[in-house]
């Protein structure tokens, strides 16, 4: 046993920092201990516990806990990125939520990362055109965390989805690697058109609460967008838009902001103050 549990921490240590910490858990708070048996450490691997957390939580009167285990698992068994950037979320959160200080919390307590998993579960059945299934993920996924994803939607690894309610992201939608949004942020459409009608967003960009990013329109790498805004033409990577609609107020403010999570957009000269 202690010949595989170093191996374990070898080949995954996140899943090692899991367990240490669900056991950390159950000492601190007892009555959690069903909870963190069920959902951490009756499993053999992180996999394991994702397809069981995703089942649970999505299974109904109209599809049991079992069968959507099975899908999970089957998913995570063919496509195994779906894993790795399960596992890259978890990362992302724990390093940009200040309300996150252990890596078992995305897994038990995060609505974020939950939707975020069921989308990849999604995602994978509609790319292997299961998708009737897929809309019904997508359908659970709505009604449970209040994150509606379409699983036509192209979606990175790293990605943070704080508090995570009212979430809308179009079948068009890519999102790249390492973005942050917050609550509210709706990537739609303008109309009713049926091509690609979805905005593209850059790598480690920050996307404000209430933000609105609609059209097929491209958001550059590591820019923000304030909160509240409504963007509806392209931004140049690296710059700060805000307002409605949307208009450049600054440079991004540093390399990752979608990493630092800053907010803040400090007042630029007026043009009186340039002269």
């Amino acid at each position: 046993m202690a010949m595989a549990e170093t191996y374990l921490r070898t080949v995954d240590p996140v899943w090692s920092r899991v367990l240490e910490e669900a056991k950390d858990a159950i000492r601190d708070e007892p009555l959690l201990g069903g909870l963190v048996h069920s959902s951490i450490l009756h499993h053999s691997s992180i996999d394991k516990a994702l397809a069981y957390r995703f089942a649970q939580k999505l299974s109904s009167a109209e599809m049991s806990e079992q069968i959507l285990r099975e899908i999970a698992e089957l998913a995570f068994a063919d496509d195994p990125t779906i894993i790795e950037a399960a596992r890259a979320d978890i990362i992302a959160v724990f390093d940009r939520d200040p309300a996150c200080n252990r890596l078992i919390q995305p897994i038990l307590f995060f609505k974020g990362f939950q939707a975020l998993l069921a989308f990849r579960v999604g995602h994978w059945l509609w790319s292997n055109r299961r998708r009737d299934l897929a809309y019904f993920v997508q359908m659970r996924a709505s009604e449970i965390y209040g994150v509606d994803i379409h699983p036509g939607a192209r979606l990175g690894r790293g990605i943070m989805i704080d508090h995570a309610h009212s979430i809308v992201i179009g079948e068009t939608s890519v999102v790249g690697d390492n973005v942050s949004m917050l609550h509210s942020v709706t990537l739609g459409g303008t109309g009713k058109e049926h091509d690609d009608r979805h905005p593209k967003i850059g790598d480690g960009v920050l996307i404000g609460a209430g933000a609105k990013v609609l059209g097929n329109i491209s958001v550059g790498y590591c820019s923000r967008i304030a909160a509240g805004s409504v963007v509806l033409t392209d931004v140049p990577p690296m710059k700060t838009v805000a307002g409605v609609p949307a208009r450049i107020v600054g440079e991004a403010g540093c390399a990752q902001p979608s990493a630092t999570m800053n907010q803040l957009i400090e007042a630029q000269p007026s043009d009186k103050a340039k002269g």
